[in-house]
């Protein structure tokens, strides 16, 4: 199959070439590897092997961009957000619709891809783990769709501050299973979902959620993500005959982080921005920024940067968001840093809640807590820039999920009580 291939005028924004690649041990640079009990070391080199197979496959991109299309609502919109760019100044800010897929966020796009290869493997069953819940409502909408069995881990934290998406997963089918550990957050329902495709990994999949974990899946989510900014690339030279001077997406795992920036990763003029939550502050150590406050080291099969303490135990984290609320961050973004090709933003709670009133006064738009983190930042940047530069930013998702935390936040619930 040619690597530009095209099906149809939708797909020729498409690149299939891989690009910037692992090791054949999965590693982008120093960061990344397959760390993990011996009995998944098999069933992850199988899932490898599916995936380039597949990926050399043009049946399965067919139907995956058919999906893409049809079921999933792509190419999403590019929108110049003119009130909103007065509203910070300096600037023109575009924004990347995700928030307009079917389901409400990029999640789709992996699930997606990752439904097609558990089909393509025989899987009868699928797990997940979610945070803000987005990927288990990604995941559930996929099982419900192929008829597969599923099972999502989320901590019990979570569930209680993203119960609009509990129901939702549990209306698709899914069986939504509460984790208490630890901080009962990301962190935890990962650890659960692993034991359980330790236990299980004969008959089910394990749709990964963000571009970490052991290889293959940094590559896999990746892969599945850059219809974003393939999409975001086309559509930025049609509207405005250039590329964007700067391109931001908030980051926890970085699933939508990747998807947006990779597809840029070659392009010297446009900076890369990856928006960590920096909660109360950085320096209370009540935050998620594990790039910038983290050292190297192994969390759920991945040599990463992550927020540990001196005896190297995983530290507890913070976030007014549920998708950043994770004390990792993925393998190749890690290294992305390391050589120098990403810069470093982060947003606190206040700071992305302002962000997300702006936007939804300014332009009739409710963001994510976690794309508010994405516009907060790139507001900053786009002050301190020309009227005639561009700011990309990917707004990863709808803020419906978020209605109840942010009226906590903001002191409405107990007015009206």
């Amino acid at each position: 199959m040619s690597a530009s291939c095209q099906y149809t005028d939708f797909a020729s924004m498409y690149d299939l070439e891989i690009k910037h690649a692992p090791d054949a041990g999965g590693h982008f640079g120093r960061f990344g590897g397959r760390f993990a009990a011996e009995t998944l070391m098999q069933p992850l080199k199988e899932i490898e092997e599916a995936f380039f197979e597949a990926w050399n496959d043009d049946a399965f991109h067919a139907e995956r961009l058919q999906l893409l299309e049809n079921y999933v609502g792509r190419a999403t919109p590019l929108y110049h957000a003119e009130r909103l760019s007065r509203e910070f100044g300096g600037a023109q800010i575009y924004l990347k619709r995700e928030d307009l897929t079917h389901t409400g966020a990029h999640k789709i796009n992996n699930t997606i891809g990752q439904g097609l290869l558990a089909r393509r493997m025989g899987k009868k069953r699928v797990i997940a783990e979610t945070g803000a819940g987005q990927h288990g409502v990604a995941t559930a909408t996929v099982a419900a769709m192929f008829g597969m069995e599923c099972d999502i881990y989320m901590g019990r934290e979570d569930m209680a501050r993203q119960m609009p998406n509990v129901l939702r997963m549990r209306l698709l089918g899914a069986n939504v299973i509460p984790v208490d550990s630890g901080t009962a957050t990301l962190k935890d329902a990962v650890n659960e979902a692993l034991r359980n495709w330790v236990a299980s990994c004969e008959n089910t999949f394990y749709i990964f959620g963000t571009a970490a974990g052991p290889h293959p899946y940094p590559l896999l989510v990746r892969q599945f993500h850059t219809v974003i900014g393939q999409e975001a690339r086309a559509q930025i030279l049609k509207q405005t005959g250039r590329l964007p001077d700067v391109a931001v997406a908030c980051v926890g795992g970085g699933s939508n982080a990747m998807g947006l920036l990779h597809p840029f990763r070659d392009d010297a003029s446009v900076r890369l921005v990856a928006v960590e939550a920096a909660g109360y502050g950085i320096s209370t150590g009540k935050h998620a920024a594990s790039l910038a406050a983290g050292k190297a080291g192994i969390l759920h099969g991945n040599l990463t940067f992550l927020l540990e303490d001196e005896e190297g135990q995983v530290m507890g984290t913070h976030s007014i968001s549920a998708g950043l609320d994770y004390p990792g961050v993925g393998p190749e973004l890690a290294f992305m840093l390391e050589e120098g090709r990403l810069q470093l933003d982060a947003a606190t709670d206040d700071e992305a809640l302002e962000a997300l009133q702006l936007l939804t006064r300014s332009e009739g738009i409710i963001p994510a807590l976690e794309s508010s983190h994405a516009l907060a930042a790139g507001g900053r940047i786009a002050k301190t820039m020309d009227a005639d530069q561009i700011v990309l930013i990917n707004l990863s998702g709808r803020g419906d999920k978020d209605m109840d935390t942010v009226f906590k936040h903001l002191g409405w619930l107990e007015n009206e009580s």
